[in-house]
């Protein structure tokens, strides 16, 4: 497989583990499509497991949804910017600080942005909990089982 070939499917996933923070854009399926793109062009046993490792476990989250609340970001009472910023400091985390990083920055990009909307850390801690009943948890389950796939495949990348 091609170095530009590389670029691009991580510029999918990339796209995918951004989509995990929109609503309505399938994000997960998207990072699983760019999976099966590379294992489809890079036929190594390593591309089939990671293939495979990725079905399974996006396939284990969507059957953990259910039990997660619905993402109702209307009721978090933060600015959508807030969450997004979550999210995207959650994607540097996880690669900064492999696989703790994503939590550590999802949930203190939103407690550093709410700190600074309303000047107390008792207010932010409150609009924390509040963010993690609306949106968080599910948003957070499914952007970390996404980026526990991404990061297989940048390391069989990497490796191989």
């Amino acid at each position: 497989m091609g170095v530009w070939q590389l670029v691009a499917v991580g510029l999918v996933m990339l796209i995918g583990l951004v989509g995990v923070l929109v609503p309505g854009v399938p994000g997960q399926a998207i990072v699983w499509a760019a999976v099966l793109w590379w294992a489809l062009t890079d036929v190594t046993p390593t591309a089939w497991a990671v293939l495979i490792g990725a079905t399974v476990l996006l396939l284990l989250n969507q059957a953990l949804k259910p039990l997660l609340r619905p993402r109702r970001p209307h009721e978090a009472g933060a600015p959508r910017r807030t969450l997004m910023l979550g999210g995207i400091a959650g994607i540097v985390g996880f690669f900064l600080v492999p696989v703790v990083g994503g939590i550590l920055g999802y949930v203190g990009a939103i407690y550093g942005a709410e700190r600074l909307r309303l000047g107390s850390g008792g207010a932010a801690r409150t609009s924390l909990r509040s963010v993690m009943r609306a949106t968080g948890y599910s948003v957070l389950v499914e952007l970390f089982a996404c980026l526990l796939v991404t990061g297989a495949w940048l390391g069989a990348v990497l490796r191989g």
